[in-house]
């Protein structure tokens, strides 16, 4: 965990590089002074002027040998913390098959309240469902916050009310409440659509939240001083 104000990152980033290095094969003296600088309190001189002293160059000159692989694990580390902090509600993968009009119901109502449900109603056959589902499978990964599931026609127990005409529908809740409900919603698409496409959709209502920004490339990483 990391410690507030800047000398407590420092310190957090220390050991960390410790607790990663490899002790058998780490500089005796490297690893003792990485040991003293992560915890000024364990010192023999736990004088003010020792806890606040300055690293001489020869201090730095061995602690600037930075391994770029720990680095680069000690940020993502940051990163993730930073996001499980800033996250809420649970997390999903991939689209999940609704068996029953029981599991339909059920993914409503006892769903987290912060969870976005997205159902697609489907029929096979049907022009559009299969390329909808096909996309729905890419927008999972992108949106890993927002639950996405799919649900046979028959399979509900609704065949009457969505019948081949209404489909492929869409329907949007959260917490219980229906947000979103796009019957034959492939009209509002291009014949040939995409993920994208689907994605762009359903934001015009904004019923998708903010997508996540995935992690940075180890090229990007270099970038940054």
């Amino acid at each position: 965990m990391q410690h507030g104000g800047p000398k407590g990152v420092i310190n957090d980033w220390r050991r960390f590089k410790l607790e990663s290095m490899d002790q058998e094969n780490l500089n005796p003296a490297k690893r003792e002074l990485l040991r003293q600088m992560s915890s000024p309190s364990k010192a023999k001189d736990t004088s003010r002027g020792n806890l606040n002293r300055k690293m001489s160059v020869q201090e730095y000159e061995l602690l600037k040998e930075e391994d770029e692989g720990c680095l680069k694990s000690y940020r993502k580390r940051c990163m993730q913390e930073m996001h499980d902090k800033l996250s809420f509600g649970p997390r999903f993968e991939g689209v999940y098959d609704l068996d029953s009009g029981e599991a339909f119901l059920e993914v409503i109502e006892k769903e987290h309240h912060s969870t976005v449900v997205v159902v697609h109603i489907y029929k096979n056959g049907i022009k559009g469902c299969e390329a909808l589902n096909s996309c729905l499978d890419c927008l999972a990964t992108e949106y890993p916050t927002v639950k996405f599931c799919k649900i046979d026609a028959v399979a509900s127990g609704a065949a009457e009310r969505f019948s081949d005409e209404y489909l492929p529908t869409l329907l949007v809740y959260k917490a219980g409440e229906l947000l979103g409900n796009f019957l034959s919603c492939t009209q509002h698409l291009n014949e040939e659509f995409f993920a994208t496409d689907v994605e762009g959709f359903l934001n015009s209502y904004g019923l998708l939240p903010e997508k996540e920004q995935p992690q940075m490339e180890d090229d990007e990483e270099n970038n940054i001083e």
